[in-house]
């Protein structure tokens, strides 16, 4: 089975409207910006993006809700997006915020075919709501579902022609659980090689939960705030 793309339009070909599609990276970490932008071009309405964070205005998710396309977030951490906030406010952007720790874990269960689990984020507040609670040991839990999407879209530092990827530091955090839960898996990769090229102790995602993978071009590799601090 042949897995390589030529590039991002390609590989994002059959993402229609209304799809289901977790995006990886952390903040604007390792985020997959050749096939955000790709599917920016191909215009697809109506999408539900689950993503660790909504992208900044004019960059990552951003772009996508700048122009609208996308019909639900499904979150942790939403702060540095203007834009995001004037849609959830105005209504026009439906809002799903999750603990951190509960999002990660929800997908993870997904990729592990757990269908479910409990923990005690978010026991008392909003977040409850329509959830059933149980108690064990004297201790509050919400039951949360696993979560799944139609697709997965990932970028890695490396990756092979199976579809082997190799993650830098943060930019693995959400992106290697997040390729095993999708329906199919879309990898971008700063560097594509043969297979045999990649030790088999430095995979993260083995190739068995890739579908479809090309090298992408041209990354910014923004960060959201830098912080200087003055030492007297």
């Amino acid at each position: 089975m042949n897995k390589v793309f030529m590039n991002a339009a390609q590989a994002i070909h059959d993402i229609n409207n209304g799809a289901t599609i977790m995006l990886g990276g952390f903040g604007l970490n390792g985020i997959p910006e050749n096939s955000i932008l790709a599917l920016k071009e191909k215009g697809v309405k109506e999408l539900t993006c689950i993503s660790n964070n909504a992208g900044v205005d004019g960059f990552g998710l951003g772009v996508l809700l700048n122009t609208r396309q996308v019909k639900k977030m499904m979150s942790s951490y939403v702060g540095e997006n203007a834009e995001f906030e004037r849609q959830l406010l105005s209504g026009e952007l439906e809002v799903e915020l999750i603990p951190q720790g509960t999002l990660a874990t929800r997908i993870q269960m997904a990729g592990m075919g757990i269908p479910a689990f409990f923990t005690p984020a978010g026991v008392g507040t909003e977040i409850a709501a329509g959830k059933e609670e149980r108690t064990f040991d004297g201790k509050r839990y919400l039951m949360e579902h696993a979560l799944h999407a139609d697709f997965a879209i990932v970028k890695a530092w490396k990756g092979d022609k199976m579809g082997n990827l190799v993650f830098r530091k943060a930019t693995r955090n959400f992106s290697t659980s997040m390729a095993k839960a999708g329906n199919i898996t879309i990898a971008e990769v700063e560097e594509l090689v043969e297979p045999g090229q990649i030790d088999p102790d430095d995979v993260h995602v083995a190739g068995i939960y890739v579908s479809r993978i090309f090298q992408g071009n041209n990354y910014e590799k923004r960060i959201e705030k830098r912080t200087v601090q003055l030492h007297q």
